[in-house]
This record gives C-alpha cells, structure tokens and sequence, in this order.
C-alpha cells in the first residue's frame, strides 16, 4: 500500500498528467497551410495595410511571420488569419516569405511546440 500511495505521489508531483483544475493542458495543433495572400503584391512606399492570409489549418493563437519577424494577427477563423503590415515593412522593392505558426502545447503537453506553415511570397514592387 506504501509503494501505491508513493507511485501516486510522485506522478501528481511530476505533472504527469494531473492537474489540480481538472484540465491537462492542450496538445500543439498540426502545420496549417497557406492557399493565398490577399494581396500579394504591393508598391513600395506604399501606406500601411491589413494582410489576409487564407488557408486551412489555422489555430485561435496563430502568429503571421513576416520576413521573419511576428506581426501583429487577428484569428478570424480555421481558414483565415489577417496581420497588420505598416509601411516601413514595405519600404523596400523586394520578396517577402510570408508563413504562419500556429501556437505550441499547453500544460502536460508544453514540450509540443507550434508547427508552421510553407512560405509564401508577397512582392514589393518599384
């Protein structure tokens, strides 16, 4: 009986998937997918815009990567995501890779972290 009541302990101890709230924690959802941006294209110089990047796949949490860095996302649905691009982000003619990540694992399942999507370009023109 000892051993049981120690084996018990040290499970809830270690986070082994016990919670205290009745919850575990959520698993990181899989890489979504890009179909498009909207647009995906601009002049340089141009003002600030919003981004629509349709796909499948997106998560409530998910981030839109621009050139690398984070934008600032809205979540509107699993198939669509917008992200805030100020017009220092196209100053610049060049191809931007645009990608999303989708949030990683909660709770039990924080070693999970969030899968991205293939890069798309988006073209700033002279």
């Amino acid at each position: 009986m000892k051993t049981i009541c120690l084996c018990l302990l040290l499970l809830m101890s270690l986070g082994c998937g016990y919670s205290s709230n009745g919850s575990n924690g959520t698993v990181a959802p899989g890489a979504p997918t890009i179909s498009g941006l909207s647009p995906n294209t601009t002049a340089m110089g141009g003002a600030a815009f919003t981004l629509t990047v349709n796909g499948s796949g997106f998560a409530s949490g998910a981030v839109v990567y621009w050139h690398g860095n984070s934008r600032t996302t809205t979540f509107v649905s699993s198939a669509k995501v917008t992200a805030d691009i100020t017009a220092a982000d196209i100053s610049t003619a060049q191809t931007i890779p645009v990608y999303v990540k989708n949030p990683g694992g909660t709770g039990v399942y924080m070693n999970q972290g969030g899968q991205s999507s293939a890069s798309v370009d988006f073209t700033i023109t002279p």
